[in-house]
């Protein structure tokens, strides 16, 4: 089953409920999108080295915005990491850290 755009709440295997509990809401389920990485190579990548690092296949896809709407530029997402409290983030192929 693929779910590329996460309109899916599925019930995660109660055994697998510790190693992604940051994804399962309380009912036991978690949002779940699926990646192909024929068609986004670099994300597919990134959860395959996870996958190595962890053992765990899965990597959490969240909004990206702190008390406003979701960032839509990258303009905004700069301002949106200047005002927050992340210490980097991803926009296109580059990694932005702050200092």
């Amino acid at each position: 089953m693929t779910s590329p755009f996460m309109l899916l709440a599925l019930p995660v295997r109660p055994d697998h409920t510790d190693k992604i509990a940051g994804v399962v809401h309380v009912d036991g389920t978690a949002r779940v999108q699926t990646v192909d990485p024929a068609t986004t190579p670099a994300y597919g990548a990134l959860i395959e080295h996870f996958h190595q690092l962890t053992k765990v296949p899965v990597v959490l896809n969240t909004s990206f915005n702190d008390r406003e709407p979701i960032v839509d530029t990258p303009a905004h997402a700069l301002a949106t990491l200047q005002a927050c409290d992340l210490d980097a983030a991803c926009i296109g192929e580059y990694l932005v850290e702050r200092f």
